[in-house]
């Protein structure tokens, strides 16, 4: 257990040294780029992106604004709804952003292939389940529980 928690410390923090490298190439600002991130799989409100992030309205409203200046993001009204505007990652940002990403996106993929469906699966799974629970412990850690576990 003390082994797989500490692969997942070193993993994580190459994660983030990965993303602070990858948004200075970018020349955005490494929360901006979190955002773009979200905006990947497709338009979301600005609502949407303080809810994924925890940030909080005001701290999204400045990111769409520099995603935007910097090309990377637009402003849209919701078809579904006129009046609620979305935004949605730019074309160019994924032209920008494939050089910086394609690499790791290639040396993950070289990595995963060597698993079977079932051990996808099961790691698909973990991934979730950790996702969620840093979810709670963030939250819990912006409201002053620092130090708090989930139950």
């Amino acid at each position: 257990m003390a082994a797989l928690q500490a692969a997942l410390r070193e993993v994580s923090g190459l994660g983030v040294l990965f993303s602070s490298a990858a948004a200075e190439r970018l020349g955005l600002h490494p929360t901006d780029l979190e955002c773009l991130g979200y905006l990947a799989d497709g338009p979301r409100s600005a609502g949407e992106l303080a809810s994924a992030t925890g940030l909080t309205t005001g701290a999204i409203t400045g990111a769409i604004d520099r995603l935007e200046r910097s090309g990377c993001a637009r402003r849209e009204p919701d078809p579904s709804d006129r009046r609620k505007v979305l935004v949605r990652a730019t074309p160019e940002a994924a032209a920008r952003a494939a050089p910086v990403f394609g690499p790791m996106a290639a040396a993950t993929a070289a990595v995963l292939a060597g698993y079977s469906d079932a051990e996808l699966e099961l790691l698909l799974g973990f991934l979730h389940k950790s996702r969620d629970a840093t979810v709670g412990v963030l939250a819990a850690l912006r409201q002053g529980g620092a130090g708090k576990s989930p139950a």
